[in-house]
């Protein structure tokens, strides 16, 4: 029978500016410092995207009005980068593989983490196949166990 993990979980909060969309990411590990990874895409770069996930974790979004709430996609186009349309913030990227639905959040929308808890890697997937891209994120990104 295989081992449960047992490590304790975090809940960390985050949303938007306005809080229109917000997420909750539970995340092993209360102690530990969180890696993150500052995309170099040019979105990302722009909206100074910095992400985190974790495979053993699961994330949770809400939206308090759906119709205030753009998804935005590009280059690949496997991937929703959900855009408040009242304050602009992009808080969740979500893709759907195989089925499942997998998510990263913007440790800048955080609402309950000392930024000192970050560890930042700077990140860059050019040259990256679709088949790659999708495959890396089934691996590193959390389950999104909900979306409403």
């Amino acid at each position: 029978m295989p081992e449960k993990n047992t490590e304790p979980i975090r809940r960390i909060n985050g949303s938007c500016h306005c809080g229109n969309i917000r997420f909750v990411f539970h995340r092993p590990g209360i102690d530990d410092e969180i890696p993150v990874r500052a995309c170099g895409c040019t979105f990302c770069v722009k909206h100074h995207g910095v992400w985190t996930s974790h495979p053993e974790g699961r994330i949770e979004l809400s939206q308090e009005d759906p119709s205030q709430v753009q998804r935005y996609r590009f280059g690949t186009e496997t991937a929703d980068f959900y855009i408040c349309a009242t304050c602009g913030v992009s808080p969740i990227v979500t893709s759907e593989i195989d089925g499942a639905r997998y998510a990263v959040v913007n440790v800048h929308c955080f609402d309950d983490v000392d930024p000192s808890e970050l560890v930042e890697s700077a990140t860059d997937f050019d040259g990256e196949t679709t088949d790659d891209r999708l495959a890396r994120r089934q691996r590193n990104w959390a389950p999104l166990v909900s979306a409403g």
